[in-house]
């Protein structure tokens, strides 16, 4: 399975004591695969910087960018599906060249995603994968 992580899941997922640090785990167990981008990289980088210390932020890319489950994708082309706020097309680019399975998200603007018939995005909230993952 492949997945995109948005960055709010993963601030979520990210320290040990997190309800949803499992997530992270199943990465590493190779459960799933995370498709990720320069830009969805650099976005983690600032926002993990910003709610915890540059320390940390490093040690969480570090383990996600030299994981063996990360597949680095270079989107080609922009779909500039959600119009509420255009920063999250980075998301649903990655997701769409990946031909992902899921966006994990918890941002209400992916919602409009829902909706479309094509191209089919399924787009699940950081509870609901982590129920994909245990059922599994």
């Amino acid at each position: 399975m492949k997945i995109v992580l948005d960055t709010n899941c993963l601030l979520r997922a990210a320290p040990h004591k997190s309800d949803y640090f499992c997530i992270l785990k199943a990465l590493q167990k190779g459960r799933y695969v995370l498709c990720s981008s320069n830009e969805i990289l650099l976005e983690y980088e600032e926002l993990l910087t910003r709610f915890y210390s540059k320390n940390f932020a490093n040690y969480v890319l570090n383990f996600l960018f030299y994981s063996v489950n990360t597949l680095l994708i270079t989107p080609f082309f922009k779909w500039n599906l959600i119009t509420s706020d255009l920063d999250d097309n980075k998301f649903v680019d990655c997701a769409l060249n990946a031909g992902a399975d899921y966006i994990v998200t918890n941002d209400n603007h992916f919602n409009i995603l829902k909706s479309l018939h094509f191209p089919p995005i399924k787009v699940v909230n950081i509870e609901t994968f982590k129920q994909i993952l245990i059922s599994e």
